[in-house]
């Protein structure tokens, strides 16, 4: 029996790569039968830039950048010479892991490390920037990561602001006379796990902004800075993109990828598959097992799993999917096409201890799937 172990990582305690190591060892306890290949995935999200470049046989490189906060931190990205192609993660640079629980507010929150990132891949001679969008701790629609870039966001007196969400409003003027220019010779794409658009009830600030320790007050303030960024980048700059699918995502710096640096949008899972050749491998096995922390209502949008169950649907091959816990409705099931699914944790625990022990409930939940395939 070939059996496809395809997981995202389970955020917090394990990598897509570790995730897929723990599933073969409980796959192989129950039986040495079986033919297993290992296909770590991402959506766009966290572990995305590590799965691709190593893919793509890159290296990783390593820059002295501003962290959300402007303090300085090294951050990683990664680099593939023989295609001149950088995978580039926010959330190394400007994501919320970064911060303490109390630091998180994203009306003080920059992406400015994100664009010291791009500026270093585009000094090495990066030709393709592939940009992970996931995990931020900002919403300031990419104003950080335009500024690093030589992009500048003046007031009404022609004063440069500080780019954060709260300044968002206070901008009057986009000056691109000292735009880096080698961004018009990159082809940048940003790849993320939502669609959600710029503005509104799904949108950056009422969605994501609670979630980054951002008050009703601040939403409010927030929205208001994005939809008066949005309309001066439609007038100043002649691009509409607020309400584009990803727009909204990571803060809105989707919109500003799209508007600062002409980046086209992708789904993250896509590009990953593409990029692995996930359908041959599909065709090749009898099963898949997929996997990731929280199995619940966002699996099915973007997600991971998601984008495995609709390729293997094609192919006709069946999907089992192993979470940290499983929040699914039998209409969840039916919607994602899952033959089965199974909670990692069996006995009630803490979160602490969940994540703690995440590489063995993973084995002992890819053991019990194990045996069960053995009698189908």
């Amino acid at each position: 029996m070939k059996i496809l172990v395809c997981p995202d990582k389970f955020k917090g305690s394990l990598t897509a790569l570790e995730a897929c190591e723990a599933i073969q060892k409980g796959l192989l306890m129950a039986s040495d039968q079986f033919e297993i290949t290992l296909l770590p995935l991402a959506d766009g999200g966290e572990g995305t830039a590590q799965i691709l470049t190593h893919y793509t046989k890159g290296e990783i490189h390593k820059v002295k950048v501003n962290d959300p906060l402007f303090r300085t931190i090294e951050a990683t990205y990664g680099y593939t010479a023989a295609s001149q192609t950088a995978f580039i993660e926010m959330a190394q640079a400007s994501g919320l892991m970064l911060l303490q629980p109390e630091e998180q507010n994203p009306l003080y929150t920059s992406t400015l490390g994100t664009g010291e990132l791009i500026r270093d891949a585009l000094t090495r001679g990066a030709k393709t920037i592939i940009l992970g969008l996931g995990g931020s701790a900002t919403n300031d629609m990419g104003i950080g990561m335009a500024q690093a870039l030589g992009i500048r966001f003046l007031d009404k007196a022609g004063e440069s602001l500080l780019p954060t969400g709260e300044n968002l409003a206070r901008i009057a003027n986009i000056a691109i006379d000292n735009k880096n220019t080698l961004i018009d010779k990159v082809k940048f794409i940003v790849a993320q796990d939502v669609d959600n658009p710029l503005l509104g009830e799904a949108g950056a600030a009422k969605v994501y902004a609670p979630q980054k320790g951002a008050s009703e007050a601040a939403i409010r303030q927030l929205e208001e800075g994005l939809a008066h960024l949005s309309l001066l980048v439609e007038q100043q700059l002649g691009k509409a993109v607020s309400h584009l699918p990803g727009a909204g995502a990571a803060g809105g710096l989707g919109a500003g990828a799209m508007a600062f640096l002409d980046a086209t949008s992708k789904r993250g899972i896509d590009l990953v598959m593409t990029l692995t050749d996930f359908d041959t491998h599909v065709r090749q096995c009898d099963y898949l097992i997929t996997g990731e922390g929280k199995l619940d209502e966002q699996t099915l949008q973007g997600k991971t799993i998601a984008g495995v169950c609709q390729r293997a649907k094609k192919h006709q091959k069946p999907v089992i999917a192993l979470g940290g816990t499983l929040a699914l409705t039998p209409n969840h099931f039916e919607v994602l096409g899952l033959a089965f699914a199974d909670a990692i944790v069996v006995a009630p625990c803490t979160l602490e201890e969940a994540l703690r022990e995440a590489t063995y409930n993973l084995e002992q939940a890819a053991y019990r799937v194990g045996k069960w395939l053995c009698r189908c």
